[in-house]
């Protein structure tokens, strides 16, 4: 370990959110959101964006429960409860289309979870079908959906192959039977490198798989063996999270506690092995969290600049209206922020109401607007420039005073009001954009709310 870097961890692994959105869910506005406003506000960016908008479908359903996950989902063996809920969803989708203005141009559809192949190939080409009617799919369109491999089938990806999918993300988090047994989530090689090897026959260009360090007994060594046998399947992404420690807000994560996690220094030490590995298997680190290959558009997005981050993560399209289906899902037109209701019965009967089912929401002023463009700048470009009318002066020099502080820790460079993020820094970015963040620095709250930082 680098000899400077454990004051470092000691000093700045404190709970904070990991912005992909600003503001961050616990700041918003919620009084500020009607239904009236929140249509209006993707009426006009529909309009802006000349009808091209992106797609989120939360499918929360689950046969088994990974204690580690903090997702809403909702853990059934009965199947009987795909065809209600795709109805549902379905008709949600009618509703923002009898809302749009014109036909829109589908540039991305996401299915997340829970774990969507818990659904049967079959309704899950209803679904797609069901959302692309009457609707254009953009020529360079991204399809993508998130897999358990122990619950994914062959013919999965070969129809969802069919009506236009040409992305994948595998769960796999580490291979180490001993932590995979604590987080319930006992996953072998062979399988994963079935379903990889599945994406590849049908025509999947980009595949990614999602790693996670500071695991409940995870160690350096089941880090070194995990990648090890990752560079075997050699996906085109990699996503290397810092495990979400958050039993208040994940009843799951009680399974274990702070005595069973690795400590700030140990998840440091399984972070640089891991980017080590990774670099020397061909992977660029990218923004926060993420390595990928040259072959990938990921890639090509960071080095001309058009990388974009959501409530997805990292993409490569920058489609400022995203439209998210289904129960707990967070849509955003970039000037608002609509979340659904979280209980799946609670979201169906909105929907059978005819009522679009917001349960929560916020609607960006001027300062918001700024500042997530800001952070944006930071998460996906490790630069930005501070604008003093917005934050006045007195702000400002508060700010770059704690800039300060930083550049002396080598995580930043300051240029008059201009901020420029070190490799250094790369891991410390969720601090550097906390300084940026005005809403939390207004209202302080109590009791626990995020994840550590590093």
């Amino acid at each position: 370990m680098d000899e400077d870097i454990l004051p470092l961890l000691n000093k700045y692994d404190l709970p904070l959110p990991r912005y992909t959105s600003y503001p961050t869910v616990p700041y918003w506005e919620k009084d500020s959101i009607t239904t009236a406003k929140w249509e209006k506000a993707v009426i006009d960016t529909f309009k802006k964006e000349n009808g091209e908008l992106c797609i989120y479908i939360h499918l929360p359903f689950c046969e088994n429960l990974c204690t580690f996950c903090a997702c809403n989902k909702r853990i059934t063996t009965n199947h009987r409860v795909e065809e209600p809920y795709l109805v549902t969803v379905l008709k949600e989708w009618e509703m923002y289309r009898a809302l749009l203005p014109s036909k829109p141009v589908i540039r991305e559809i996401h299915l997340g979870g829970g774990t969507p192949t818990f659904f049967s190939p079959e309704n899950l080409v209803k679904l797609i079908n069901g959302i692309t009617k009457n609707s254009k799919v953009s020529p360079d369109h991204e399809f993508s959906i998130e897999v358990h491999p122990n619950f994914t089938k062959e013919e999965h990806l070969s129809q969802l192959a069919s009506v236009g999918f040409n992305r994948i993300s595998l769960g796999v988090q580490d291979f180490d039977p001993a932590v995979q047994y604590i987080i319930n989530r006992v996953q072998s090689f062979e399988k994963t490198k079935e379903v990889v090897d599945w994406a590849r026959k049908h025509g999947y260009n980009s595949v990614n798989i999602d790693l996670i360090y500071g695991l409940p007994k995870q160690t350096v060594k089941s880090i070194d063996f995990t990648i090890k046998k990752i560079k075997e399947l050699k996906p085109d992404r990699i996503a290397f999270y810092s495990y979400a420690f958050v039993p208040w807000k994940s009843k799951a994560q009680r399974r274990y506690t702070k005595a069973d996690l690795p400590k700030a220094n140990e998840k440091w030490e399984m972070y640089q092995l891991g980017k080590t590995l990774l670099t020397a298997h061909g992977y660029k680190a990218i923004g926060m969290d993420h390595f990928a290959l040259p072959n990938d558009k990921l890639f090509d997005a960071v080095n001309n600049g058009t990388m974009h981050r959501n409530f997805m993560g990292y993409t490569t399209t920058q489609s400022k209206l995203i439209i998210a289906l289904g129960a707990s899902s967070i849509s955003d037109a970039w000037t608002a922020f609509a979340q659904n209701e979280e209980v799946v019965e609670e979201y169906q009967e909105k929907i059978a109401e005819g009522l679009f089912p917001i349960k929560n929401g916020h609607l960006l002023n001027k300062e918001d607007l700024i500042i997530r463009k800001n952070i944006l700048d930071l998460m996906c470009r490790s630069n930005t420039k501070i604008d003093e009318k917005i934050f006045g002066k007195a702000v400002l020099k508060k700010m770059l005073q704690e800039f300060s502080l930083l550049q002396q820790d080598g995580l930043l460079k300051i240029k008059k009001n201009a901020i420029n993020v070190t490799e250094k820094g790369s891991l410390f970015i969720r601090n550097i954009s906390s300084i940026l963040d005005a809403r939390m620095r207004r209202k302080k709250t109590e009791g626990d709310m995020f994840s550590k930082s590093i």
